[in-house]
């Protein structure tokens, strides 16, 4: 029987977990996971629960409405893999992890596409039978160049859109047609080392430490809900070149478990935080 996921989010009161696994007993699901969490400052209960059922889910949320607080946040999930783009420019190396992961089915998704603004990594797509599209920027507005991507993305439908190292910054009004459903990779220097050679800067200031961090985009730029961050030492005997390359290394990491976590539908958002059950 396949395991469904129950995702409740909701004003927080007592008898909540009693009251959902009740629905679900009623229904007869075997809960074979569960995972709260209250927010105390905002007073936000967050439960993701795992059961093995087949259930009548429109059954099973008018029943969970009735017995949890006004404008609760339900939503039942089978897993299904996501339908994801992903967008890049040049830089190859967050793409082809994300290639190679879901050739060998690790990430619970459905690659619909890659979008670049260069032709460069369309030989590395094409190698694992993935459309490409080559929507190039030169001599267009940027309203004029997010207009043919929106062309092609929303022909696609995709679920979440990932930005695995694209070099282009997206407009709000843009942004703002995917609330929630974009995430990015980046150095975690920002605010510092913005801009060209953020590697080269900070071998200039002898960090000690690099790493990257996956959010969420909003208006915000680099300043939506944090998904995931590692960071890892470096010494003086690191060079510019080192520091890349292993900045690249942690980016790839750091993409790979946040969109488990996304894809796996273990995130949820407070604002312009997240509630991740891991």
């Amino acid at each position: 029987m396949k395991t469904q996921v129950l995702l409740v989010e909701c004003a927080d009161q007592r008898g909540l977990v009693h009251a959902i696994t009740g629905v679900l007993l009623k229904h007869g699901a075997n809960v074979v996971g569960n995972q709260e969490f209250v927010d105390r400052g905002s007073c936000r209960f967050f439960m993701r629960t795992e059961f093995d059922a087949v259930v009548d889910s429109q059954n099973l949320e008018l029943e969970l409405r009735s017995s949890l607080p006004a404008n609760a946040n339900i939503r039942l999930s089978d897993l299904t893999p996501k339908r994801i783009v992903v967008m890049a420019s040049k830089e190859h190396h967050c793409l082809a992890d994300i290639l190679v992961r879901n050739c060998f089915v690790e990430l619970n998704a459905r690659i619909l596409a890659v979008i670049s603004n260069h032709p460069t990594l369309e030989p590395l797509t094409t190698k694992f039978g993935i459309p490409f599209f080559c929507i190039n920027h030169d001599g267009l507005s940027r309203v004029e160049h997010e207009a043919k991507l929106l062309n092609v993305i929303e022909g696609l439908s995709p679920d979440y859109m990932v930005l695995a190292k694209y070099m282009r910054v997206l407009s709000p009004s843009f942004v703002e047609k995917f609330p929630g459903r974009l995430i990015n990779i980046h150095h975690s220097f920002l605010p510092a080392f913005a801009g060209a050679k953020p590697y080269q800067q900070a071998f200039e200031r002898g960090v000690k430490v690099i790493g990257a961090s996956a959010h969420f985009v909003t208006e915000q730029l680099d300043e939506g809900p944090i998904i995931v961050q590692q960071v890892i030492p470096v010494d003086h005997t690191h060079t510019a070149h080192d520091l890349s390359q292993s900045g690249r290394d942690v980016e790839q990491m750091v993409l790979a478990k946040a969109l488990r976590l996304v894809l796996e539908d273990r995130v949820f958002l407070l604002g312009n935080r997240t509630v991740i059950f891991d």
